[in-house]
């Protein structure tokens, strides 16, 4: 294999100047599937097929997922031994009377437990450890993480945690994806391609939204849209959502009443929609702060003594929860929060007041659940928070405006929208996934400016989403967008190549040169019966020489100092190029031109990685802002 031992494949050569013509495969005995870290990536059908198995996966995951929930749930608030367990429905008090404020804070020794013992990626809520995996850990996750993360966070959303579970699922998943990915022995962008797909998938099944579990993959998780990934994505994504239908049925995870939406004061209330576009950009910053703050609080008073932490953190949830059900009736803010959404989307929680009070507790609940050491998604507070403040928002609204007809819903589920893409950054996944959730087309477009506004002010308020504040605070930092690299799909012939000197192998050390001349070219192809036979830089071969004083040919001092190389030809792209050199750990590219009258290919010049920086380097201008 080219540029395993300094010597590169054989080729025929002579010094002329050309256009166009050795074959594109440049390096021999090299597949152009494989990549960097020696694995043979999947052809497209095994590649695919692998994709629908992850979907099927990740659909019986949330299936599993739901009734392990379930099973925690009841055994915690309700004393007995059931999987079933409706997420729209308020739970009913439980025997334990105000003794369920301790449920939650038994399900935190658990999790501490699982989570300290066995798999730490587990705590917190998940999606930051996927895309840690995918950007930082070459998309490996340890499948240990799938057991315990479902574990852990059915512990602590069943327990009554402040919490969701979307991102579970989406670390589940992803786990599966990655340890799959790795049994088959996939290339590296299809290793992170099958994490992101897990991902999507996972959250597609869950909620029943399949094109938002493709764009979540594509905001949040994948590290290049393309066909090649894409496909793989939707397949994935499709299939779970299929799964999903088998278990729990077709129908939107929220099924709210039609909205009125009056077309004559449609667009005089979009001013409206603005407003709450920037509530949702400061809610969501307190969200992210509140979230990292509370974690800093217990890191600070309570360091060193898990256990503790989440104990205390998770007593607050439980005096909390038990308050509500003894002055409301019913917990509110434990667990997923499905039931609450669903009346103030039906229109039977109106009150400002209350509305407001949730909204603040929520949070807090959140951030303690999270913020000393729970295990579960923050996709669902989300979804209560923005519901509860945009309805409160909207009761405000039909007060000033009486005549107006407006719908407090139609802002609730625009409110939800907006803290979902201001808080995570995913702003189509948001406009999608509550379009799917609920079916209702009628408030999109409105929902779509909210969502703008929502995302753009945070991002001017607070530059890193709730997802990327973690990264970003342990040192790694994500990337901001994907960005075309147009650069590199330019070709080798719009380089301009260094020059090479052509010595027979056979050749007098003498015929060298000197090293110290401007005009001689650095690097130096040795033929031997017109093939190459090494490249070398002429400061490494002088030292060969030096070395081996005794040597009568150049071959002789080369023999410890070639380049490894591979040839490319001046049609080939710039990133299929770096590519081959990447494959097989070649520091130079011999560019060769048709072969002459002896059918000798031509050798045009040669491209080094510093070429290739400096093409790098030129093609970010594009990019600088």
């Amino acid at each position: 294999m080219a540029g395993g031992s300094g010597i590169g494949p054989q080729h025929p050569v002579s010094r002329a100047d050309g256009l166009p013509g050795p074959p594109r495969d440049g390096i021999a005995g090299v597949s152009p599937r494989l990549t960097g870290d020696g694995r043979a990536g999947l052809g497209p059908f095994a590649f695919a097929f692998l994709s629908v198995v992850l979907g099927v996966v990740a659909g019986f995951g949330a299936f599993a997922f739901r009734l392990l929930i379930g099973f925690v749930h009841n055994l915690f608030f309700l004393g007995r031994l059931s999987f079933a367990y409706d997420t729209i429905q308020h739970t009913p008090p439980g025997p334990w009377g105000a003794g369920v404020a301790l449920a939650p804070a038994v399900g935190a020794v658990l999790v501490v437990f699982l989570v300290k013992q066995f798999a730490p990626e587990a705590k917190g809520h998940g999606v930051p450890e996927v895309m840690d995996a995918i950007y930082y850990q070459k998309s490996v996750i340890r499948p240990v993480v799938a057991l315990i993360k479902s574990l852990a966070s059915a512990l602590s959303i069943g327990s009554g945690g402040s919490v969701g579970r979307e991102g579970p699922i989406i670390q589940i998943s992803a786990a599966f994806g990655s340890w799959s990915g790795t049994l088959c022995r996939v290339s590296r962008w299809q290793l992170a391609t099958l994490v992101a797909a897990g991902g999507g998938a996972g959250i597609a099944a869950t909620f029943n939204t399949p094109i938002g579990g493709v764009l979540f993959a594509a905001e949040v998780l994948m590290h290049e849209i393309s066909v090649r990934t894409l496909v793989p994505v939707a397949l994935a994504t499709t299939t779970a959502t299929y799964v999903g239908h088998f278990f729990f049925g077709n129908h939107p995870a929220f099924p709210v009443p039609p909205l009125r939406m009056p077309g004559a004061t449609g667009a005089a209330l979009l001013p409206a929609y603005v407003g709450l576009g920037g509530l949702m950009a400061l809610a969501s910053v307190a969200f992210i702060r509140g979230l990292y703050g509370a974690e800093d609080l217990f890191e600070r008073y309570v360091p060193r003594h898990e256990y503790v932490r989440h104990v205390v953190g998770m007593l607050g949830v439980g005096v909390t929860i038990t308050a509500l059900l003894q002055y409301t009736g019913h917990y509110h803010v434990e667990g997923v929060g499905y039931a609450t959404i669903m009346d103030v989307l039906s229109g039977s929680l109106t009150s400002v007041g209350l509305l407001l009070l949730l909204f603040a507790l929520k949070l807090a609940a959140t951030c303690l659940t999270l913020g000393s050491g729970g295990s579960g998604g923050i996709f669902s507070p989300s979804l209560f928070m923005g519901t509860t403040l945009g309805a409160a928002y909207g009761i405000v609204l039909r007060r000033i405006l009486p005549g107006w007809e407006i719908d407090p819903a139609a802002l609730a589920l625009a409110g939800m929208a907006g803290l979902v893409a201001g808080a995570t950054g995913a702003a189509l996944t948001a406009i999608v996934m509550i379009f799917e959730m609920t079916l209702d087309y009628t408030v999109v477009l409105p929902m779509t400016l909210t969502v703008a506004v929502s995302y753009g002010l945070r991002r001017l308020l607070l530059s890193q989403s709730i997802y990327t504040m973690k990264l970003a605070r342990r040192g790694h930092r994500l990337p901001e967008v994907l960005q075309a690299n147009a650069h590199l799909v330019h070709h080798v012939s719009d380089i301009r190549l260094a020059d090479v000197a052509l010595l027979p192998a056979d050749a007098v050390p003498a015929s060298l040169g000197p090293a110290a001349d401007p005009a001689v070219p650095r690097y130096v192809v040795l033929l031997r019966d017109g093939q190459v036979a090494a490249v070398l830089a002429r400061d490494r071969l002088q030292e060969g020489v030096e070395q081996r004083p005794g040597a009568a040919r150049l071959a002789d001092a080369a023999t410890a100092a070639g380049e490894p190389y591979v040839t490319a030809s001046p049609d080939q792209t710039i990133f299929g190029l770096l590519a081959r050199m990447q494959a097989s750990r070649a520091s130079v590219a011999i560019v060769l031109g048709p072969p002459d009258g002896h059918g000798s290919p031509r050798v045009l010049g040669l491209v080094t990685m510093a070429h290739l920086g400096e093409l790098t380097a030129e093609g970010m201008e594009l990019l600088d802002s």
